[in-house]
């Protein structure tokens, strides 16, 4: 069981996770509204961008059960919030995403930030790692 390992594949997880919720955000701001799907025309780009999406989740859940093999739960699940952090900073940086930063959602994450440098800034006891079979 690695530390290190199991950090870089829960970032590995937060990364492609955001990737995928920005790339989704992306797509259905050109694509119609589902119930016009099977008569307007669709943006073969943004049905392009909503696959590899997909294919972004499905890759963040193997990253994920990596990392589960080797940090403690609390500790990998602290983690996951990175996401929103990152998400939100993107959205709102990036002109094609139309989001503006408000101090309220900054302080937000912010502490969700100062939340994760809590619960991760204690050393891991071996006894919090599983035993491997």
């Amino acid at each position: 069981m690695s530390l290190r390992r199991g950090i870089t594949f829960a970032m590995g997880s937060v990364l492609l996770v955001s990737a995928a919720q920005l790339g989704m955000r992306w797509s259905m701001t050109r694509l119609p509204s589902p119930d016009l799907w099977l008569t307007a025309s669709i943006d073969p780009v943004a049905i392009g961008v909503v696959l590899s999406a997909i294919v972004a989740y499905a890759l963040s859940m193997l990253c994920w059960l990596v990392a589960l093999r080797d940090l403690p739960l609390g500790r990998a699940y602290s983690l996951l919030s990175i996401s929103y952090a990152l998400v939100y900073l993107l959205a709102a940086s990036l002109p094609l995403f139309n989001e503006t930063f408000s101090l309220s959602k900054t302080l937000g994450v912010a502490l969700v930030i100062l939340g994760v440098i809590i619960i991760n800034s204690r050393s891991v006891r071996a006894t919090e790692l599983r035993d491997a079979p």
